[in-house]
């Protein structure tokens, strides 16, 4: 027996309450056909993993309809477990007649071409070994970009985000290959409107962990916990995950196959990780992809990222209602043409809730670089899109005076570059730097001393900021720079202060992060008593 994470341990009681309580069955005679089509590939052997998954994703049905009962998989798995041969494996296995379905085509879709086209090369490889391929071309044909079944006319396939052929699609199964590289839903929904057409269609997403957040991964990675730790219906949904379940499960090299079942089959793969473990012991920040990758856990490595993105998930909860509640208003842009943020902050003790609402210019020359979802976005009134040549000062300030209707906002930061161009509009809403005197110009002093608050809240999750993708994709987005300190000054210690930067100047946007950066140095500004008073009637008794 090896080490297994949580979720493994959760799916498998799942599974076995799912036929404690259904009636379903598993195709046992179809799954040792499937097995058997294994041997022409250069495999040592079929790991119990791979059995689990393509026997529950592709062999159990219901027994009243016969439809398959797990007919979508997600399957996150660690760098080099074995995903692009279990693809090929798996594609080979829905084309042959032990599938039963003529012309079930098998489409390999990914982002790139070598993704797309690496598990048709690995079945062409297999089918080309000399030992086999004089019987396999009695029942297949093949090109450099295709595989053929003769008897069922099933045809695989890889395909990339070019537009190309896609609303044609007859797919008998849609392949996602590294769906953590997908920013959006734009490409997966053209490739999967041609399911449904055969019999049986399926959903299969292969992927390890990756950077790109708020897209398929993350709704893929909730969707399965909702399920597991939830008890939400499946709704057909295998969720196959692996990964530690901590970080600091990475010190013990017997948690490794948490991440990677494979791992104990594997002794060159084990002895290259060894390898790769060592170097990232010595210096983390430069390979951030041995955690993300190897053992599926976002690093979050200190020098680097503002915070786990657990942490930043985490601030994922619902808003109180906090109407009539004190609040600090925070703004923040780069450009007044490209994004722009307004974000208001609560507290109550140690916890802080938060409401951001950004704008974006549509004639902004950055937004073919960003890698989100932000149409998405601004329907969820979320985001709101400016179609001018620049966000307007009216924007932001008729926004924050429609919010002192609902709230009490004591005061508001930005910093003094921005304060220039947006004083007049806030002066007309009543904020003023020296004549109201509740604008604070935020300095980048101001912001070291809050970083260590903001860290803080983040280590402790004392953030609330409801279902926000936009700041949370904000927030991922930004990196810790260590503030510069001046030469020659006695006190010059190395304290560690920290100010804020973008880890990608043109396609990762900070603007919301930083507005509630700005909106938690005026913090003090909130009174006691974080609640509204309640209101007394006076009565009077003769």
């Amino acid at each position: 027996m090896f080490a297994v994470c949580e979720e493994q341990e959760l799916l498998v009681r799942h599974v076995k309450r799912c036929f404690e309580t259904e009636s379903i069955y598993v195709d046992d005679e179809q799954l040792e056909k499937y097995i058997g089509l294994a041997r022409y590939f250069p495999f040592e052997q079929v790991f119990p993993w791979q059995k689990f998954v393509i026997g529950l994703h592709d062999c159990t049905y219901w027994k009243d309809t016969g439809l398959p009962r797990w007919p979508d998989l997600f399957c996150e798995l660690g760098r080099g477990a074995g995903k692009d041969g279990t693809i090929a494996w798996e594609s080979v296995c829905l084309m042959s007649p032990y599938n039963g379905i003529r012309e079930y085509d098998v489409d390999i879709c990914a982002n790139n071409e070598d993704q797309a086209m690496r598990p048709v090369r690995d079945v062409i490889a297999a089918f080309e070994q000399p030992k086999y391929i004089k019987k396999l071309k009695r029942f297949f044909y093949w090109t450099k970009e295709q595989v053929v079944s003769l008897k069922t006319r099933s045809q695989m396939k890889g395909r990339t985000n070019s537009p190309k052929g896609k609303d044609g699609l007859r797919s008998g199964i849609c392949i996602f290959n590294e769906i953590h590289q997908y920013e959006n839903y734009a490409n997966i929904n053209v490739f999967t409107t041609g399911l449904g057409k055969k019999k049986h269609p399926r959903r299969s997403y292969y992927t390890t962990n990756g950077d790109v957040r708020e897209g398929p991964l993350d709704d893929l990675l909730e969707t399965s916990e909702e399920i597991l730790r939830g008890g939400e219906p499946d709704n057909g949904l295998l969720p196959f995950i692996c990964k530690l379940n901590k970080k600091e499960d990475v010190n013990d090299e017997a948690n490794w196959p948490m991440a990677n079942p494979s791992l104990p089959y594997l002794p060159n793969l084990l002895e290259e990780i060894r390898k790769e473990y060592r170097e990232w012991k010595k210096n983390p920040a430069r390979l951030p992809a041995f955690m993300t990758k190897r053992m599926n856990i976002s690093d979050g490595v200190s020098e680097l990222k503002v915070t786990d993105w657990e942490n930043i998930i985490a601030t994922k909860k619902e808003l109180p209602d906090l109407s009539g509640w004190s609040c600090t208003c925070g703004i923040d842009y780069s450009k007044i043409s490209d994004f722009a943020s307004v974000n208001l902050h609560f507290r109550n003790g140690d916890q802080r809730y938060d409401i951001s609402h950004s704008w974006l210019c549509l004639k902004s020359k950055d937004i073919p670089r960003m890698k989100c979802p932000w149409k998405d976005w601004a329907d969820q009134g979320l985001l709101t899109l400016v179609d001018d040549v620049e966000i307007h000062p009216a924007y932001l300030a008729d926004y924050i005076a429609e919010k002192k209707k609902e709230f009490n906002i004591e005061k508001l930061a930005l910093d003094d570059f921005r304060y220039a161009l947006l004083s007049d509009a806030l002066r007309k809403i009543g904020f003023d730097a020296k004549t109201y005197k509740n604008v604070k110009l935020v300095r980048p002093s101001d912001i070291m001393r809050v970083a260590t608050m903001i860290d803080s809240c983040f280590a402790n999750q004392w953030f609330t900021w409801g279902d926000n993708p936009v700041l949370r994709w904000a927030t991922n987005n930004t990196k810790l720079i260590r503030a510069n300190r001046k030469a020659g000054k006695e006190d010059d210690a190395d304290v560690g202060n920290f100010v804020y930067g973008k880890i990608e100047a043109k396609s990762r946007k900070t603007d919301p992060f930083m507005a509630l950066a700005a909106s938690m140095t005026v913090e003090d500004a909130l009174p006691e008593a974080k609640r509204p008073k309640p209101k007394f009637k006076v009565f009077t008794f003769g």
